[in-house]
């Protein structure tokens, strides 16, 4: 069941399916990733996740499943556990979770009943739609009460979260989000919990890496419970980690296991353990500085190039660029910026007049070119880039020119696991 015979064997049994997947590694390979929820996963992260764990059905946990033959998934997840916990220095860790909104779904489970109130960060303000967006399970089934961010300094509002929590009392309270490009001050999250006696759930998904490297403050020291997807600044496989104190641990494995899921996709399962190794190593925690470094030199780059930065900076891997000042929409920029050949997403910004599919804004991140192998300089060029796309909007000359200068910065860059000759 080699690479190379399982390839061969796909490109002549569906060359339909081959062709494409031969065309995303192009498009990843002649593009500038920069969307902020995306990064590359090593070749040995890659090869576990198509291993043939895929085949093993394993309902329930280590040493507790309902299928026989399960020795060896049970030894994979048993290290996945162990190292995530050495990561973040938890307690308890669940590694089975399909995505983040389902990690979040669990610990809502395990603490509320439905209609109990929750307080959440505004999607519109940098949440996340499984914070209490009205579209999803969460604010569907839950009584939900917002926080956002200021309108002058655009940092999260500690009055509006206090105010809210004293009038509503919250059962429970999440912190984090999905676009705030600040450090996120999770010890004041805390008082304002234990003032009104709620489960505090600090949701990482974006901010793992850099946390488990020391380069953002850690939430498990004061959170109940602690979410993250393994796929972002982690730079794992697609999937979700819960973390918890030891007396919540029966709550959350009954309701990832039999509450919200069947059996664990047992092939990622190892992938996240292949990456939570990667994490624990010197190199990774030099990558997580890089990151950092990177996001701020293209964060100070646009800004030289008069675009405006909602709060007006970054601390993290992050940045949105509020466009309105430029009287243009965050689809438009987007789409140009895609043609060049520089791939983001448009992204709402607070206080936002736009729809979620228009936006006034884009989000930018540099995981991604980070692990990829890309410097300052670059995020630089890369900036400048940007900058001459949104003040050319219309002009087909400068759209080919940036072409040729992405062309030649992924030149510069090869990604070689994805160009292995023996691999789709």
């Amino acid at each position: 069941m080699s690479g190379k015979s399982s390839n061969v064997l796909l490109k002549n049994s569906d060359p339909e399916v081959f062709d494409i997947i031969r065309k995303e590694n192009e498009r990843q390979e002649n593009t500038l990733i920069l969307i902020a929820s995306e990064n590359y996963v090593s070749q040995p992260v890659l090869e576990a996740s198509g291993c043939t764990m895929t085949n093993k059905y394993a309902e329930g946990y280590p040493g507790k499943r309902y299928y026989n033959g399960c020795q060896w998934v049970d030894a994979a997840e048993t290290v996945a556990i162990d190292r995530i916990k050495q990561l973040f220095k938890a307690d308890v860790a669940n590694v089975q979770p399909h995505s983040g909104t389902q990690a979040n779904m669990a610990v809502l489970l395990s603490t509320l009943s439905p209609g109990d109130c929750f307080m959440g960060m505004n999607l519109s303000h940098g949440g996340h739609l499984s914070h209490g967006s009205p579209v999803n399970i969460s604010g569907i089934y839950y009584k939900v009460v917002s926080y956002g961010v200021t309108k002058d300094a655009n940092r999260i509002d500690f009055d509006e979260a206090w105010k809210n929590a004293k009038e509503h009392k919250p059962k429970l309270i999440i912190c984090g989000a999905s676009a705030y490009p600040r450090t996120i001050d999770f010890a004041k999250f805390r008082e304002i919990a234990d003032s009104v006696g709620a489960v505090l759930l600090a949701d990482i998904a974006h901010i793992a890496g850099l946390v488990a490297t020391g380069d953002h403050p850690s939430p498990v020291p004061v959170s109940d419970y602690v979410t993250f997807t393994t796929h972002k600044t982690l730079r794992g496989p697609r999937g979700a980690v819960i973390l918890s104190k030891l007396d919540h641990e029966k709550a959350v494995n009954k309701f990832i296991f039999p509450g919200i899921q069947g059996g664990p996709l047992m092939h990622t399962v190892a992938a996240k353990a292949v990456a939570f190794k990667e994490a624990l190593s010197p190199d990774f925690s030099a990558y997580s500085k890089r990151v950092i470094a990177n996001a701020q030199t293209l964060a100070e780059t646009l800004q030289s190039r008069g675009l405006a930065l909602v709060s007006g900076g970054t601390d993290n891997h992050l940045m949105l660029v509020d466009l309105r000042n430029k009287n243009l929409t965050g689809r438009d920029v987007a789409n140009r910026l895609d043609a060049a050949g520089i791939t983001c997403n448009k992204n709402g910004v607070p206080f936002d007049d736009k729809s979620p599919m228009v936006t006034s804004g884009i989000r930018l991140g540099s995981p991604a070119l980070t692990t990829r192998g890309l410097g300052a300089d670059d995020f630089t060029r890369i900036g400048n880039l940007i900058g001459d796309i949104i003040d050319n909007m219309n002009d087909d000359a400068i759209l080919a020119r940036v072409q040729g200068a992405v062309a030649e910065i992924c030149a510069a860059y090869p990604t070689a696991f994805l160009r292995l000759p023996e691999r789709v």
